[in-house]
Order: structure tokens, then C-alpha cells, then sequence
């Protein structure tokens, strides 16, 4: 399974993706499976690429998707942290992926420190997600109710 945070940056998807990944991790019914975080800082830094330009944006999320598929495939959980902010390259690779994807959309209207990499053209998610508000929940609050989500829709 893969599970797609996406959001503006300062919203919370690397600390929920970190506590995602070491649920999945912790999980007893995953004892055998390799569970991956792919974030969009790290990914950057592996891939030498602090282009934040539309093309650069766009690289990024393409290098995020080519490795999630081919972990996906080779039966791994894979958790992504990443602003990804084109609603059709998420939607495409939702259309490959099939079933196999779960698009959680971070947002809050709190002012956060990374408030300057705010995306100006960032195009929200509108079909198939799980819209996840921490404007008003600390970090535990958030995880239960995405955990509560994920449980009930047959995600995990």
C-alpha cells in the first residue's frame, strides 16, 4: 500500500508520515513486510535537487512516484511526505496505482516556520482522499483520526 501525504509545506505530513511509518512498522500483521518513508526533503537532498521551480517541483514528485511503484511492487508499505502540489500527477499515479494508494490531503490555517515554501499555485486534492485539518489537533490527535480512517476503509 501507499500512502500519499500532500499539502503546503508546515502542515504536518512528514511528522504524520514518520508516525505512519512506524505504526505499519510496529504493526504485528507487518512483522515481515519493509516498510519506506519517502519525504520530500530527503528526497531533495538524495537527488541533489534544490530546484524549486515548476520543473524541479515536477522532477520530484516524478523521482517520489517511479520509487513508491517500484516498492509497491515489490510488496512494501510505502509512506510519502511530499507538497506534490499537481493535482494531475497525483491523479495519474492514482490511476495507476488503483486500490493500492491512499491520498491524505494535510492542511491548516495555523501559521507554521516554514510559511516561506508555501506553494502559490498548489492545487488541492477534489476526488478520492482523506481531507486531514490540523489546524485544530496536536500531532496524536491528527494520527488517531487518520489511523480511525484508514482502519474503517480497509487501508491497513
Amino acid at each position: 500500500m501507499i500512502y500519499w501525504f500532500t499539502g503546503q509545506p508546515g502542515a504536518g505530513k512528514t511528522v504524520l508520515g514518520t508516525k505512519l511509518k512506524d505504526f505499519l512498522q510496529t504493526e504485528k500483521r507487518n512483522w515481515r513486510k519493509d516498510v519506506f518513508h519517502i519525504d520530500g526533503d530527503d528526497l531533495r537532498a538524495l537527488t541533489d535537487n534544490k530546484d524549486y521551480s515548476e520543473q524541479g517541483r515536477i522532477q520530484n514528485i516524478k523521482n517520489a512516484q517511479l520509487i513508491a511503484h517500484y516498492l509497491e511492487n515489490e510488496k512494501c508499505d510505502i509512506v510519502v511526505s511530499l507538497v506534490s502540489p499537481y493535482k494531475e500527477l497525483r491523479e495519474d499515479f492514482k490511476t495507476i496505482m488503483g486500490d493500492n494508494i491512499v491520498e491524505i490531503y494535510v492542511h491548516t490555517n495555523r501559521k507554521r516556520n516554514r510559511e516561506e515554501f508555501k506553494v502559490k499555485n498548489y492545487e488541492a486534492p477534489e476526488q478520492n482522499f482523506f481531507d486531514m485539518d490540523t489546524t485544530s489537533d496536536n500531532p496524536t490527535q491528527s494520527f488517531t483520526k487518520l489511523i480511525h480512517y484508514l482502519r474503517e476503509s480497509d487501508k491497513l
